[in-house]
């Protein structure tokens, strides 16, 4: 059947993807964004589908995010300020954009005193803060965030707090402690908890889904505060060594914004999914070294990674998904390997500039001593 779908934050990186899969399935979309100067330097992107309506506005006035719900009946609400260390001093734009933008929009649909068929929240990985890990000892254990004095001795890996032995990373699962380590996860615990608060509380139909770390065309590729893969792309492209924190070799989950997209399909159609928060990822985990390696192979660019031995504030060691629920509830199935599915971005980078901001993000950390 033929919805008419709002997806917020829709000119943007997965937004216009979803938009565009969306489209093919025959709904009707309205998008609403702001076009933030940091993702979106020259205005509406040529690759969003011109057959939508657009709005642009900020989630921020009540007014426009009221209109934009006008004759909906499923919501995707992508927007957010994203980007974990800019969000550790820019922490009244990341906490107004994301948790008081959602506030406006649950807002806005209470008033409305509609019925809408589904809401579907972008949450994110990062408010687990360390993944889960197992002592050969002690078994599974969610550690605290490594103490700041053990990152100074460039100790690296999470120990157990009852034997001081390193941890084993582990896949994690929604079960897991949640324990935010920088203002933009906490921005996104309140997306999140907020919106499924809203679903229990007036009995709509809300899921979350916890994306990881994700890979694909159209990252804006002059942002340094979007994903490592497109941030390493931009060093890339510029000849430049690839900056990588601590000795590289933490683990992540990348995913391909197409499987992303799936799951979000997913989610507006299974009722089974309803108050849940799920984790979307690959499964599979990769250090942020061989993420490097492989774009640049990819590439044709022999530029070797600069290990900086440098840590950053709110940063973790290891966290890769454990993608077992999306499994049962959603039928998720990662079609895309990075290996693999790393072809069509680099096919896409060819035809890209990038503006390498990169060294100014870093000495805007330094500055504020959030790394050394």
């Amino acid at each position: 059947m033929r919805k008419r779908i709002l997806v917020t934050g829709g000119a943007g990186f997965v937004g216009s993807h979803l938009v565009d899969a969306l489209l093919r399935a025959g709904h009707s979309v309205r998008v609403f964004d702001n076009l933030s100067p940091q993702v979106h330097p020259h205005g509406l992107p040529s690759y969003l589908a011109t057959d939508i309506e657009f709005i642009q506005g900020d989630m921020r006035d009540l007014d426009a995010v009221r209109r934009s719900l006008e004759n909906i009946d499923v919501i995707f609400h992508k927007a957010a300020a994203v980007g974990v260390g800019q969000s550790m001093y820019e922490i009244s734009h990341y906490m107004s954009a994301n948790t008081q933008g959602t506030a406006n929009l649950l807002q806005a649909m209470l008033d409305s005193r509609r019925d809408f068929e589904k809401l579907v929240v972008a949450s994110s990985m990062s408010i687990y803060g360390e993944g889960k890990y197992r002592c050969a000892e002690h078994g599974d254990i969610a550690p605290e965030p490594r103490p700041i004095d053990q990152l100074r001795k460039k100790e690296w890996e999470a120990l157990c707090p009852v034997c001081n032995a390193k941890l084993a990373p582990i896949p994690t699962d929604e079960s897991k402690r949640l324990q935010c380590t920088s203002i933009y996860a906490l921005s996104k615990k309140d997306q999140e908890e907020m919106c499924l608060l809203y679903g229990r509380t007036y009995g709509a139909p809300v899921v979350a889904l916890r994306y990881f770390n994700i890979y694909g065309t159209r990252q804006a590729l002059s942002n340094p505060y979007t994903g490592v893969a497109a941030i390493f792309a931009s060093r890339l492209l510029n000849h430049r060594s690839p900056m990588i924190f601590e000795d590289g070799e933490q683990q992540r989950d990348f995913v391909s914004v197409h499987d992303i997209v799936q799951a979000n399909l997913l989610a507006m159609d299974r009722e089974e999914a309803n108050g849940l928060a799920i984790n979307i990822g690959s499964g599979a985990p990769i250090s942020i070294s061989q993420v490097a390696d492989i774009l640049g192979a990819a590439l044709g660019l022999h530029v070797e990674p600069e290990i900086t031995g440098k840590y950053r504030a709110g940063d973790i060691r290891h966290c890769f998904a454990d993608i077992g629920l999306a499994q049962k509830v959603l039928g998720y199935r990662p079609k895309h390997r990075f290996a693999d599915g790393i072809g069509e971005l680099v096919a896409w980078l060819r035809n890209q500039s990038a503006t390498d901001k990169v060294s100014d993000a870093t000495q805007q950390l330094t500055a504020y001593g959030l790394t050394a």
